[in-house]
């Protein structure tokens, strides 16, 4: 059974997309399952089918001055007809990605916008299922998650760096983590589906 996983992001600097590649090569990994990247960027008939086709959407923003940035709520704004109508992506998986300049940043706002989201289009959310990193004396910015999330996965990049630099590499590893748990528990719901002869998630 093929799974359809889409990563949904928008990146203004680039480094939120590079976070977005990752995820998107974390579901790939999982045998059985297509993925697809889109920008939230421009929002035409294109997207909206792209989204409505998908299994499972991974949503991504990075996190300026403690939130999702205008171009996501933009999106965020715009799905109101999807929602209206019926709700169409009720019982599709969700989840969510961020990066922002600062360690911290408020990422968690943007993470917890994100699902709030997801829950009022019926969406069933999945969150990060990694042990936090980096909070021992002999932990490291290498380990993985080592921002501690479990919302979503969390980046940081350095301002003065570009997206060939940052975010790290275990910053990556994590939100590849967070795309291979969505893509095996979207097979695990399709399957369940299958097998109970419930409807899928309306298109």
């Amino acid at each position: 059974m093929q799974a359809r996983v889409v990563v949904a992001y928008h990146s203004g600097y680039g480094h939120t997309a590079k976070q977005a590649e990752a995820v998107a090569a974390g579901a790939g990994k999982v045998e059985d399952t297509t993925v697809q990247l889109v920008s939230l960027a421009e929002l035409n008939d294109e997207l909206w089918q792209t989204l409505g086709e998908a299994d499972a959407i991974v949503f991504g923003s990075p996190t300026y001055m403690g939130g999702s940035s205008a171009v996501f709520r933009t999106f965020v704004e715009a799905t109101s007809q999807v929602w209206g109508d019926n709700m169409r992506w009720k019982n599709k998986i969700a989840a969510g990605f961020t990066n922002s300049g600062n360690m911290s940043g408020d990422k968690l706002h943007t993470l917890t916008d994100i699902a709030l989201f997801a829950a009022q289009h019926g969406m069933i959310w999945v969150g990060l299922a990694e042990y936090g990193g980096w909070n021992t004396s002999t932990g490291s910015t290498e380990d993985l998650n080592r921002l501690g999330s479990w919302l979503g996965a969390m980046s940081q990049s350095n301002n003065d760096q570009s997206p060939e630099v940052t975010p790290s590499a275990s910053d990556l590893r994590t939100a590849e983590a967070l795309g291979r748990r969505v893509a095996e528990i979207t097979h695990i719901q399709l399957r369940g589906r299958a097998a109970t002869e419930l409807e899928p998630a309306a298109l």
